[in-house]
């Protein structure tokens, strides 16, 4: 899909640099009082709230949130610190009828959770110019071709956690929030425009009614590198290296990364060292590594060598749904076929809708109906499982019949 769009607002030849918020930087909340400050001003606001949150990914165990930013007309900017506030209730409940925006809602909803803040009613500005058919929604793009504004860059991946914060990542994190309603009410016209805005109003809130996600089934199979490993033997050193470094970054608060890589897990799974010497000697572990680390790997490794066959892990996870589409050709040609017109039928209409066919409908949605489609695949039942499948109306309405129709394929003779 091609974005010939162009930007909401008037063209400019240049985006207008955006350096400071227009209050200057406000000081970080950071203690009870000036929380009840925050608080009694933001329930005094008016209109939708802009909220954001920044985590330390990469640096911190977990995703929790080490600034949260709000911004709302009548309240102006607060930037909080939830290590020195970690209880966030209060603010919430002020807000519980209010509408957050929010840029990539999910990725900011479960550390804001935990915080104990969760919106009532959403809209989220990437999902929205997603529907609303721009190719960049990263914020400074969107934030740059709909408003005509340059938002600062160079702050998104460094270490949130520190103490006390840099005032230029003060500004920048300022600065997320700034624009946020204004790009809203921007997308807002864009989509009503359209005839996407109850596409978008739908999708909104379906993010704000989804319980938290259950946690991953065996996260260790999402080791970088995991296809290399094949035997059992092998895919149980990846697994007990990777709970053992899941173990040591949780007591020193680190990224699990930057306590024992991928890489390193992987090369130990493939050639098993007998000993601490051999293990020093693979990539990853040698370099600056002491010897009670190199120990404590190497203890997970005898683990794994020790185990029963009986207890190795399988050669893949437990799955409950369809099997890869790559296998679909020999298991079961009719439904490949099936899948091949529903993915040509889907592919064609979100071009016409100028969208991302993801956002048309779930291609995991597309694979379960085409692999186990309804006994008679009248548009009746297609359209109930489809919801059944966590389809919102307005993408059971546009694909029900193209998919209807591609439930009656059947393989090519040749």
């Amino acid at each position: 899909m091609t974005d010939a769009r162009e930007p909401a607002s008037p063209a400019t030849s240049a985006p207008v640099p955006l350096l400071d918020p227009r209050e200057g930087i406000p000081p970080v909340t950071a203690g009870p009082e000036a929380l009840d400050d925050v608080v009694a001003a933001f329930a005094a606001g008016s209109g939708p709230v802009a909220v954001d949150a920044e985590r330390a990914s990469g640096y911190r165990y977990g995703q929790r949130a080490y600034l949260v930013q709000l911004r709302r007309a009548g309240a102006g900017t607060a930037l909080i610190d939830p290590v020195a506030c970690p209880d966030l209730t209060a603010l919430g409940e002020v807000l519980a009828g209010t509408e957050w925006v929010l840029h990539a809602a999910t990725q900011d909803l479960p550390c804001l959770d935990e915080l104990g803040m969760r919106p009532t009613s959403l809209f989220d500005t990437e999902l929205a110019g997603r529907l609303a058919g721009f190719a960049r929604v990263g914020l400074g793009a969107m934030v740059e071709n709909v408003l005509g504004f340059a938002l600062e860059k160079g702050h998104s991946a460094v270490d949130w956690s520190t103490r006390p914060l840099p005032d230029p990542w003060l500004r920048y994190a300022a600065l997320d929030v700034e624009l946020l309603v204004d790009l809203r009410d921007a997308l807002e016209e864009d989509l009503r425009a359209q005839g996407k805005l109850d596409w978008a109003l739908q999708e909104f809130a379906a993010i704000a009614a989804a319980p938290p996600p259950a946690p991953r089934v065996d996260p260790w199979r999402r080791t970088s590198g995991m296809h290399k490993v094949r035997r059992r033997r092998q895919i149980a050193v990846v697994r007990e290296l990777w709970l053992a470094r899941d173990r040591a970054a949780r007591e020193r608060d680190v990224s699990p990364g930057r306590v024992l890589t991928d890489a390193a897990i992987v090369a130990a799974a493939l050639e098993p060292p007998a000993n601490v010497h051999a293990l020093a000697a693979l990539p990853g572990f040698g370099h600056r590594m002491g010897r009670r680390q190199l120990e404590q790997w190497q203890t997970a490794i005898d683990r794994a060598r020790a185990l029963p066959e009986r207890e190795l892990p399988q050669q893949t996870a437990a799955y409950t749904g369809p099997p890869p589409p790559r296998a679909w050709a020999d298991k079961d040609p009719v439904a490949a076929a099936r899948l091949s017109a529903a993915r040509a039928a889907v592919s064609a209409l979100a071009e016409e809708l100028n969208l991302p066919q993801e956002n048309l409908v779930s291609p995991d949605t597309v694979r379960r109906l085409c692999w186990s489609p309804p006994p008679e695949p009248t548009p009746e039942l297609v359209a109930d499982t489809l919801a059944s499948l966590g389809a919102r109306p307005w993408q059971v309405q546009l694909t029900t019949p193209l998919l209807t129709k591609a439930l009656g394929a059947r393989p090519t003779e040749g």
